[in-house]
């Protein structure tokens, strides 16, 4: 097979690009070359997909499959697949449950609506209010690339993505919390169920789909309750060999101090909050089309083994950096002394 991943150094797009090497296919990267590094073996291009003729070094090549994770204007995602329609066979594109119209209900699958977000769209982040660009940027992407290549469209809407090369920080941020060890304030109750796919996972997923010219749209994550936050966390103590102990605490508290489910405690989002549904997201569409997802063990010893090689949480790709995840040290110190906590 020849794989096209336009980007190919950020956290999905080098991990699709890892797989493709693995599997002995030949892989070629689009990009601005101005992030990361490529497996040896693979061939770089480089173009500024958003400036005039700035597709043009992909003007002549043909690939098998190409697999995009845009999340910028939109119509950079159109200007893509119009340019690769005759020269690729078969269009990815890593989508986001982001792109769910809120308020979205529990349980809901690929048919619930979206957001509105035009196919010719500039980028949400350009306007005067960036809150909320993610969404009608992937949502614009998807339709842009259905418009191009029709049923040979694969569009994979995925949730909370986990692994080694994770760029945003919230499994990091947990195994960084608990390697320091002592108390750590854990976000009860420890059996609350946990939704995520490994990269490795979606890639895996997305380059067999791919393989077999299968198009349509999918939620690309785990059944809600492959792990629990007690599983989780306590894969990260194992992973790090800490003096941690987790002091298991009630979510009203925690929610009544202030604290941001998914921000300030990552990955958290405790029942019946309005976000719950992150967490909660119908996927046996993607299971029936062939998705595996791995232990939560191995995501996490993984991710603890990456991260202790780099040292800290790469920047993402090609755009500015998020404010960091996690409670400040002296908050979290605080909140274990002021809240009631029912187990360890």
């Amino acid at each position: 097979m020849r794989l096209l991943v336009l980007g190919g150094t950020g956290f999905v797009g080098g991990a699709t690009v890892a797989e493709g090497v693995r599997r002995g296919w030949t892989v070629t990267v689009f990009n601005r070359g101005l992030h990361g590094a490529t497996p040896e073996g693979v061939h770089r291009l480089r173009g500024d997909r958003t400036a005039p003729d700035g597709l043009s070094a992909l003007a002549g090549g043909e690939w098998d499959l190409v697999v995009d994770t845009w999340d910028g204007a939109p119509r950079a995602a159109r200007d893509a697949a119009r340019l690769l329609a005759g020269r690729v066979g078969h269009f990815g594109y890593v989508s986001s449950g982001s792109v769910y119209a809120r308020p979205v209900v529990p349980g809901s699958n690929e048919d619930a609506p979206v957001v509105a977000a035009e196919p010719d769209a500039d980028d949400a982040a350009d306007a005067p209010n960036k809150a909320g660009a993610y969404a009608p940027n992937k949502a614009g992407a998807e339709r842009a690339v259905r418009q191009v290549y029709g049923e040979r469209a694969l569009i994979a809407r995925a949730g909370l993505i986990l692994g080694p090369g994770e760029d945003i920080g919230r499994l990091p941020w947990w195994l960084t919390r608990i390697a320091r060890g002592g108390d750590v304030l854990a976000p009860g109750p420890a059996d609350l169920p946990v939704q995520y796919v490994d990269v490795r996972d979606l890639a895996g997923w997305m380059l067999d789909r791919g393989a077999q010219r299968q198009g349509g749209t999918f939620n690309v994550v785990s059944r809600s309750g492959h792990a629990t936050m007690g599983e989780l966390l306590d894969a990260c103590v194992a992973a790090t060999g800490a003096d941690a102990r987790l002091r298991w605490t009630d979510p009203e508290p925690i929610l009544a101090a202030g604290v941001v489910p998914w921000n300030d405690l990552p990955i958290w989002v405790p029942a019946g909050h309005e976000y719950r549904w992150l967490q909660e997201r119908d996927v046996e569409r993607a299971y029936a089309a062939g998705l595996t997802c791995r232990p939560v063990t191995e995501t996490v010893t993984d991710t603890w083994a990456w991260l202790r090689r780099v040292g800290t949480v790469p920047p993402r790709a090609g755009r500015p950096q998020r404010a960091p995840v996690g409670l400040d040290p002296e908050r979290e110190a605080a909140l274990l002394a002021a809240t009631r906590v029912f187990g360890s």
